[in-house]
């Protein structure tokens, strides 16, 4: 299984980001799918989650109104719009794919089984 994260890079605050990450080697569509980040010298955190299906969504209450998760299942991709980007939302971008089959959104990292290599956002104040 693979993941490849992308659309990372450097953005002001108050502008907009969308990241996607491309999934092969498993049958996407029915697998939840999460994002998480990482900032220097701090722990991974999550930020978004989406069921399997697309109907069931979970996000990080300090993102929550600002950043959108989204599944594409024709082209087995999870996309995060990311808009009115903070300084403090800076980091490595992880995204992930959920253990089990048929799964709700999860919030916990120990819930994913395969991580994408990241993608980096830095936001300028």
């Amino acid at each position: 299984v693979q993941l490849q994260a992308s659309g990372g890079g450097l953005v002001q605050a108050g502008g907009s980001l969308r990241l996607s990450c491309a999934v092969s080697g498993r049958t996407f569509s029915i697998y939840a799918m999460g994002w998480f980040r990482q900032a220097p010298g701090k722990e991974r955190e999550f930020v978004a989650s989406i069921s399997w299906s697309g109907i069931g969504t979970v996000y990080a209450d300090s993102v929550r109104g600002r950043f959108t998760i989204s599944r594409d299942n024709a082209k087995n991709t999870v996309h995060l719009q990311m808009n009115s980007l903070k300084p403090e939302d800076a980091g490595v971008y992880y995204c992930a794919t959920n253990r089990n089959r048929y799964g709700s959104a999860v919030t916990l990292g120990e819930g994913y089984d395969y991580w994408g290599q990241g993608t980096l956002v830095t936001v300028s104040s």
